[in-house]
């Protein structure tokens, strides 16, 4: 379980896909890879996603192929026979936790609260994602709640770009960030897959710039 969260920690950056068709997926796949980045958070936010889990983790193995937008049990447990290999919650749901851990799935559920994170902390659970990230008040809230809780780490996602990605990556309490923004739907839907290669290896750039400064 760790061995995920600790790649996921050294990628610095987890694209959060929403994709119409998974025959996209092993070219969607190809391009985050040849940009330096093996990692996706396909999300239960189309019919498409399940497939597209499949089709990608089939192609590419070696890749971090996760489900995001999990909302019930039974998506966790299809998106596991699908071959994801970690679970996204926008939200804390104890069902969808407590599933996951029984079946050694990495999950990272969805908090914006003290008592979100308390309740994480009672499953174990010190990787939360802190969502949605700027719409509850982005870096001043991660700080002040954050600050409490010595030992957690958080992927905030929601409203993160290039424009702000840098800021969140300087805190020490943030594990990774989420985004689409390097996998907009339309991107995808038109095939602009060399464009995606180019933002992420952008993305991955940055992270190595930064993670760098942290090591100085």
């Amino acid at each position: 379980m760790n061995k995920v969260i600790e790649q996921i920690g050294k990628l610095g950056v987890v694209p959060v896909v929403a994709i119409e068709d998974a025959a996209d997926a092993p070219r969607l796949g190809q391009a985050l890879m040849a940009g330096g980045l093996p990692c996706a958070e396909i999300t239960f936010r189309t019919a498409a996603a399940e497939s597209a889990i499949r089709a990608m983790a089939t192609e590419y193995p070696d890749m971090l192929v996760g489900a995001g937008t999990v909302l019930t049990v039974n998506q966790a447990e299809r998106a596991l026979s699908a071959g994801a290999k970690f679970i996204v919650t926008p939200g804390f749901d104890a069902a969808v936790v407590d599933w996951c851990l029984s079946h050694e799935l990495p999950i990272t559920p969805g908090v914006m609260t003290p008592t979100e994170i308390n309740l994480a902390l009672n499953k174990g659970l010190k990787l939360l994602k802190f969502f949605p990230a700027e719409a509850a008040g982005g870096i001043k809230t991660l700080k002040a709640i954050g600050g409490p809780y010595v030992g957690v780490s958080f992927i905030p996602t929601g409203g993160i770009g290039v424009h702000n990605l840098a800021d969140y990556l300087r805190l020490p309490m943030v594990h990774a960030c989420g985004g689409s923004w390097l996998v907009k739907k339309q991107l995808i839907a038109e095939g602009e897959f060399k464009q995606i290669e180019k933002l992420t290896a952008a993305a991955v750039k940055l992270v190595q710039e930064i993670r760098g400064e942290n090591h100085d």
